[in-house]
């Protein structure tokens, strides 16, 4: 077992592999941004190491700066949690010349898993079902036009080298086909260093399912059964459950059966996550492999008693699986809440600012995963999540009233949250009776919205009216003068809609 491991993350997931660590008796390294310097994880690891920064290509994006401090430190291996470099051949590759354990897929595994295509094409050759769609890159426009008109509107184009709902438009008109394809290249060059797409099928209102499995380097897979990923916003998951509450038996054990398939076929060890598209019919398609720890991790382990991050380093240590398929018993339901920095209200405007008080829920069966601390600034250089809400109890309705106690106890002042987001979205008819698709956030909305009013065209309105009221020119975003027309609700939008104009979103 490793004596010392570095851990190339921040945030909560640092602190999960922190503590991880620590039962283990293993001791940690964690480099830090600037603006990370005053965190918890920094305060929790053994050592800590500034990487002089604060974007993360200057940081936690630094292959070279990482090697650097995992070799200076005597660090063993590199824990690269989920995001950032987590599923990055360039780090793994680094790791292995520098005689570094990457606890993750080796090398070559990463390889495929990083490119979709190689992914579906040996899913495919493996005999599972997969969404029809070409397996190569799109180079052309007329090409483009040419494979979706044979699809078949709608498509989605994707990113080769693609994961968490980046670099991904749906298409639903061959008119807009041109705008897509070069929005989502765009955004696949800026978060993969690839601008490479494809088109697929897209299937319309699909449940999104996906099973965590385990792999060690002696030919031994389990799975830990499903997690329920479908409430998304614009392809990033918000919520997740585990078992899925529309799964049959058949089906819990054709999909188990159908990952763990998958995972042989592409030779995958360590701890992962396979993807799947449930359509309508209950058909099962393969989507990609995550080759790293996910966020949602906790409501597997959750559900199951396993402690997934402790298997994966196991793993990396090269030994062998603590459990047998048999052992693996899910009992109860879970369910996971991202609490966001963002303002729900408006379009889930990103939310910045100083952490002035905060409490936490707790009691039984309530499990929260963070980092955040009172006093703490939220900068805009990283992810918006501050905080994972876990709930476990002895069936799905059990789970949603004690999410909705845990919601409700939760206060975090200074800054907006998606608190009241899930308190609503919870209770929901549609989602209290599992009818709710992947598209269901598109037509939910919460209690203060059901006024009939479109929010584009209030924008705009507010957005007028406050600029008639108080000139944009010279206007400052930490100006706090008082304006009679801040009490009124449209001013108050246009406030705010002024400040995204003025912030360029």
């Amino acid at each position: 077992m490793f004596k010392k491991i570095l851990i190339a993350n921040r945030g909560e997931i640092a602190l999960r592999i922190i503590r991880a660590c620590g039962e283990m008796g293993i001791k940690t390294v964690i480099p830090y941004s600037n603006s990370d310097r005053l965190s918890i994880p920094v305060a929790c690891a053994e050592e800590s190491y500034p990487l002089e920064g604060d974007e993360a290509k200057d940081t936690y994006l630094d292959i070279d700066k990482l090697i650097k401090i995992a070799k200076d430190s005597g660090a063993e291996a590199i824990h690269p949690g989920y995001g950032f470099l987590s599923e990055n051949y360039l780090l793994a590759k680094a790791c292995k010349d520098n005689k570094i354990v990457f606890i993750g897929p080796p090398t070559d595994v990463i390889a495929k898993m990083g490119d979709k295509i190689s992914a579906k094409l040996i899913a495919k050759k493996a005999g599972i079902p997969v969404v029809k769609g070409i397996n190569r890159p799109i180079r052309s426009l007329s090409r483009a036009k040419r494979i979706a008109r044979i699809i078949g509107y709608p498509v989605i184009i994707k990113a080769v080298n693609g994961g968490g709902g980046k670099g991904m438009r749906v298409v639903t008109e061959e008119s807009s086909l041109q705008m897509a394809l070069k929005s989502a290249s765009r955004e696949a060059s800026a978060s993969f260093n690839s601008d490479q797409v494809y088109i697929e099928k897209f299937i319309d209102n699909p449940r999104h399912i996906e099973v965590q499995i385990l792999a060690d380097n002696y030919g031994k897979i389990i799975h830990l059964y499903e997690r329920d990923c479908t409430i998304q916003r614009r392809h990033q998951k918000l919520l997740e459950e585990s078992p899925s509450p529309v799964l049959r038996p058949k089906q819990r054990e054709q999909i188990g059966n159908l990952a763990i398939k998958v995972c042989k076929a592409m030779k995958y060890r360590s701890a992962g996550t396979v993807e799947f598209l449930m359509d309508g019919q209950g058909r099962f398609y393969f989507m990609e492999i995550n080759a790293r720890i996910q966020v949602e991790h906790p409501v597997s382990e959750m559900v199951t008693g396993v402690d997934i991050i402790k298997e994966q380093i196991r793993i990396a240590a090269s030994e062998k699986l603590s459990y047998k398929q048999s052992d693996i018993i899910v009992k109860g339901h879970s369910i996971e809440c991202r609490i966001n920095a963002e303002d729900s209200e408006m379009d889930f405007l990103p939310s910045t600012g100083v952490v002035t008080d905060l409490i936490l829920p707790g009691g039984h069966g309530v499990r929260v995963d963070t980092a955040l601390k009172a006093g703490q600034e939220i900068t805009p250089y990283y992810d918006s999540m501050l905080a994972k809400i876990i709930v476990h109890a002895r069936t799905r309705e059990e789970a949603i009233q004690k999410m909705s106690v845990a919601l409700a106890e939760m206060k975090v002042s200074g800054v907006k949250t998606t608190i009241s987001f899930f308190r609503k979205l919870i209770m929901d008819p549609e989602f209290l009776k599992s009818k709710h698709t992947t598209k269901f956030l598109e037509t939910f909305s919460t209690d203060d919205n059901k006024e009939g009013v479109h929010f584009d065209a209030a924008a705009i309105v507010a957005a007028l009216y406050y600029k008639k009221n108080r000139s944009l020119k010279g206007y400052s975003l930490n100006q706090k003068k008082s304006h009679k027309a801040d009490s009124n609700k449209w001013g108050l939008a246009g406030r705010s809609e002024a400040m995204r104009i003025r912030r360029g979103w």
